[in-house]
């Protein structure tokens, strides 16, 4: 499938009620977040389906659609790379182009769902097996979506059983100001503790009273209520 093909499959799904609907969700114009998207309204189910069928598109063609205005086609690119990615039989080459790709056009990457797609599967399996120095280069980054993808891609490393980078890089976003930093960390934090739930409780122990709320929450989700709220007195107290 070609770009120019998959955007007119696209176009095909487009519902003026899903546009709308979306462009709530995504708070469309306010901000950095999603600034300058357009939406044409394609429910994620049926774009994510499109996607299964273009996963043999070449990287040229994925580039293409990551260049549009439309939301929907980047995302489409970045699913397409997604899920390309999780098959068994796709080939390291074939990764290494994904990663290049998502790495190289990050100008493109300004949502957060475009980050997730890209980084809770993908870009952790590819640098898996390899040096991770570019992740703590992109939680120093000044921008937001950089620093979300270097938490959110320790995902694959948490499923291989691996916490160390996620601990540390969420040392290095403690004093971040953007909650969705927060979240995001959080998240991997709390993920981390289901592999190795000592070593989150030594994280919270040394952490909990000075964390950003948010990640705070986040990473003691599914504590039982006696230690939330041990760990969230702390954050009073601190």
């Amino acid at each position: 499938m070609t770009a120019d093909e998959f955007l007119f499959k696209l176009n095909s799904l487009r519902s003026d009620p899903e546009k709308e609907k979306i462009e709530r969700y995504f708070k469309s114009g306010q901000g950095q977040y999603g600034e300058g998207d357009q939406f044409i309204g394609v429910k994620m189910g049926q774009l994510f389906e499109l996607a299964k069928q273009a996963c043999d598109m070449e990287i040229d063609e994925i580039e293409k659609l990551l260049e549009s205005d439309i939301h929907e086609a980047r995302a489409g690119a970045v699913s397409i790379m997604d899920k390309a990615s999780r098959n068994k039989k796709t080939t390291q080459a074939r990764l290494k182009e994904f990663y290049d790709l998502y790495m190289r056009r990050h100008d493109r990457i300004n949502n957060w769902d475009l980050v997730d797609l890209g980084c809770l599967y993908m870009t952790g399996c590819y640098l898996h097996d390899k040096q991770r120095e570019i992740l703590y280069q992109l939680a120093a980054s000044e921008n937001l979506w950089e620093r979300r993808t270097a938490i959110l891609s320790t995902c694959y490393f948490i499923r291989k059983g691996e916490t160390d980078d996620t601990f540390k890089l969420a040392e290095l976003l403690l004093g971040d100001k953007e909650d969705l930093i927060h979240k995001a960390t959080g998240w991997m934090l709390r993920f981390a503790g289901d592999k190795q739930p000592e070593r989150l409780l030594k994280f919270l122990d040394n952490y909990a009273a000075t964390m950003p709320r948010t990640m705070l929450r986040g990473a003691i989700e599914k504590y039982d209520k006696a230690i939330r709220e041990y760990y969230i007195k702390m954050k009073k107290l601190g």
